[in-house]
Order: structure tokens, then C-alpha cells, then sequence
């Protein structure tokens, strides 16, 4: 793997903010997007943009054949059984909200339990807590360890033969965490409970086999793995999707309708109203291959080298707390003493590098850290271990200006 050849594929990387070469650290956020996606979407605008499935003219067909061709590469990438258990969503957050809304309203009652973290982002905490005001299940919460990590006896404490559902995500947007998926979907299966996970964190950086983890739903988006906005997938095993009653209603998901009632196309597309995200999905289609060309293991190889030498030469300096254990995904998140998170973000742009500042979308994190915000910087395939070295003399430089000012 061949950094500088990698960078050579991303032209937004090649340019000066304030007056400094750019250090996108900002990848948990969103990616950048190679040439080869960039180009997948002009040549799909420029050469063949139709409407899919109803057409039979030249590039209606070359159309869907970009479109289904992209779930293919989707299936294969994550190891899905067939595409019919591949669904296009608009991200993550539509996907958990699809299980939210049409599994779990049909499936629980009053008594019922789901099951979460402490860790989740707000797509999978909120979505939980509509279903249970609108059902009367119970919402839990499994606890977290000292350095933010999942203990499988907390979680075979707080999963119940009442679970119903188990929702974890599998990497932290915060805390860097790989949560133990399989496992806790064995205990969640032992108890008759569904296993779904949000894998918007883990699959642009770490192979993903859904058949592996045994999950029964598994939710991401594109634009975090070098893909466009506005596309992600639902996986769903077949046999749940199929019991499922779509969650929006229109065009392209239909069989026959009739006056006072309608029937459903078969799978995968009764759960794809309307024009779908065509150049989406092809500009997705061309992220896969152009991960698939690097590697996962290269890839996810890379990031913890770089994690691991980021925090190790982060934690050396005086007045910061990193969040998370010392085993990590791609993702380093901190404080300095004294210094608010957005003054730190604001002065590292200063200084031509790009972190996120604020809660994350994770307020219940935040909380249970005893913290208000928390400054980040994760990493991607495209950094280097020379830009992890110019974010710890920014934030040292960050230290001394607030020291001095202040």
C-alpha cells in the first residue's frame, strides 16, 4: 500500500487552507472522494442518466445496469447472501430508522426491551426512543468500562429473555472502540432477541461480514467510505425484510394497485420507493472498487499504525485527555485543560488541519464522559503518519497561545 500513490487519488488533498498544505483529519465526518468516483458520476450525468427498471430504451438499461451492478459490488463487499438483502437507503441514519419504524413498531409491545449503548450515535438512540414511547417498550442502556469499552458480562446482564432487539454500533465515532459484534449477537440470539448494527464507522475501514457477525440488520453509508452523499445500504436478512411492511410508499415498490388497496414488488425493491439514488449507488458501486483494489486488511492495517503513533504522540503532551481505549479504530478524541474543543478546532484550521469539534451526535456519550464537547481527529487511508505530526505541534502551538492569552 503506497500512500502517496493513494493521495495522488484524491485532488482535494493537493491544495493550501490559510495559507497551509491541507491536513483533512475530519474522515469520521465524511470522506474525501477519489477520481475514479468523481469520474463514475460525470460519466453517468454525461453519457447515460435515465430512470431505471421502467425503461426499455439504450440508457434506461445502461442505467439499471450501473444501479443493480452496485448492489452487487455491495453484497459481495459485505458478504450478504443475495442482493435481495441489500436495500438502498439516503445513509445510516435512514436505514436505522427503517428498522425502527417498520420492524420494531410491528414486532414490540408494552414489556418489551431494547437494547443499547452508551456509546451510540443519535441515529441509533433516538429512532429506539420513538419506538418505545409508541410501543411501551422499555429503552436500556448497556454500561460502558473505565476506557470506553463494552464488558460481555455487563451485556449478558442487561440483555434479558424480554429483549426483543439489540442495537450496538460496531466502531465509535467517538471513542475509537470496536465493540465485539458477534458475540453480543450470539447473547442477543440466546435471549430471542434481533441483532441490528450501525456499521456507518466500521465499513470503510475494516472488512465487514455480515454473515460472520450474524446480524440481522446492518446499516451504512457511502460518503464515509469514499462514496458520494446521500446513498446507504440496509442489510437485512431475508427472511426479516420480507415480513416487513415498506416504510414509504410510491412509485417503483408497487405490484398492482388498486382503488382501495395495493401489493408489493418482491425483494429488494418493495423497500425502494421511488426514483432511487441512481447516481448514488453507481458513485458507491465505484468507492467499493476502488477499496477493493487497496485492500480492506491494507486499509485498516494502515489506520491503526497511524492511530496507534497518533495517540502515542498525543498523549505526550501535558494538559490533554484522550477518550477511548488503547485499542482504537482510525479516531482520537480529546481535550485540552482549559481550552474549549472549538477553539482548539479553530485554531488547528488556522493551521491548515481539519478536526471536529463539538458532541459528535453522540449527547449521552458526552454526558456519561462528564464533558460538554470534545475536539476529534480521525484518520483514513490517505493520512500520514507526517500530518499526525503536524496536528501534535498544532495543538501544542494551541496550548501555549491559550496558556499565554489566558
Amino acid at each position: 500500500m503506497n500512500i502517496q500513490d493513494i493521495r495522488e487519488q484524491f485532488p482535494i488533498l493537493h491544495q493550501h487552507v490559510n495559507d497551509h498544505p491541507l491536513v483533512y483529519l475530519d474522515s469520521a465526518a465524511t470522506s474525501q472522494k477519489p477520481i475514479s468516483v468523481i469520474e463514475a458520476l460525470n460519466k453517468y450525468y454525461r453519457e447515460y442518466n435515465s430512470n431505471v427498471h421502467r425503461g426499455v430504451h439504450t440508457l434506461g438499461t445502461k442505467a439499471t445496469d450501473g444501479y443493480e451492478g452496485a448492489r452487487e459490488k455491495v453484497r459481495k463487499f459485505i458478504n450478504a447472501k443475495s442482493t435481495e438483502e441489500v436495500i438502498f437507503t439516503r445513509g445510516a441514519t435512514t436505514s436505522l430508522n427503517a428498522v425502527a419504524s417498520s420492524y420494531a413498531r410491528a414486532n414490540l409491545k408494552a414489556g418489551d426491551e431494547i437494547v443499547i449503548t452508551y456509546m451510540e450515535h443519535h441515529a441509533n438512540i433516538i429512532p429506539w426512543q420513538q419506538v418505545a414511547k409508541a410501543t411501551g417498550a422499555t429503552l436500556k442502556y448497556i454500561p460502558l468500562t473505565a476506557d470506553g469499552q463494552l464488558d460481555l458480562e455487563d451485556v449478558k446482564k442487561t440483555i434479558t429473555a424480554n429483549t426483543k432487539i439489540v442495537s450496538v454500533m460496531q466502531v465509535s465515532n467517538v471513542l475509537g472502540t470496536i465493540n465485539p459484534i458477534k458475540e453480543i449477537a450470539k447473547i442477543a440470539h440466546k435471549n430471542g432477541a434481533i441483532m441490528a448494527v450501525d456499521g456507518a464507522q466500521s465499513t470503510p475501514h475494516m472488512k465487514v461480514d455480515v454473515q460472520d457477525l450474524d446480524c440481522d440488520f446492518f446499516a451504512f453509508s457511502g460518503h464515509k467510505m469514499c462514496g458520494p452523499t446521500g446513498i446507504g445500504v440496509l442489510y437485512g436478512k431475508k427472511n426479516l425484510l420480507e415480513n416487513m411492511e415498506p416504510f414509504e410508499f410510491g412509485g417503483e415498490m408497487i405490484d398492482f394497485v388498486n382503488l382501495q388497496d395495493s401489493t408489493w414488488k418482491e425483494l429488494p425493491w418493495k423497500l425502494e420507493a421511488g426514483t432511487p439514488i441512481i447516481a448514488g449507488a453507481i458513485g458507491l458501486g465505484a468507492a467499493i472498487d476502488f477499496l477493493d483494489q487497496i485492500g480492506m486488511e491494507n486499509v485498516e492495517a494502515h489506520e491503526h499504525k497511524i492511530a496507534q503513533y497518533a495517540l502515542e504522540r498525543m498523549s505526550q503532551i501535558e494538559g490533554i485527555t484522550i477518550y477511548g481505549p488503547k485499542e482504537r479504530a482510525g479516531v482520537v478524541t480529546f481535550n485540552i485543560d482549559d481550552v474549549h474543543p472549538h477553539d482548539v478546532a479553530t485554531v488547528l484550521d488556522a493551521e491548515g488541519i481539519a478536526v471536529r469539534a463539538g458532541h459528535h451526535c453522540a449527547q449521552p456519550l458526552m454526558r456519561y464522559l462528564d464533558v460538554t464537547a470534545t475536539a476529534r481527529a480521525s484518520f483514513y487511508l490517505y493520512n500520514t503518519e507526517e500530518e499526525a505530526d503536524k496536528l501534535v505541534s498544532a495543538l501544542i502551538k494551541t496550548k501555549e497561545y491559550f496558556t499565554n492569552v489566558f
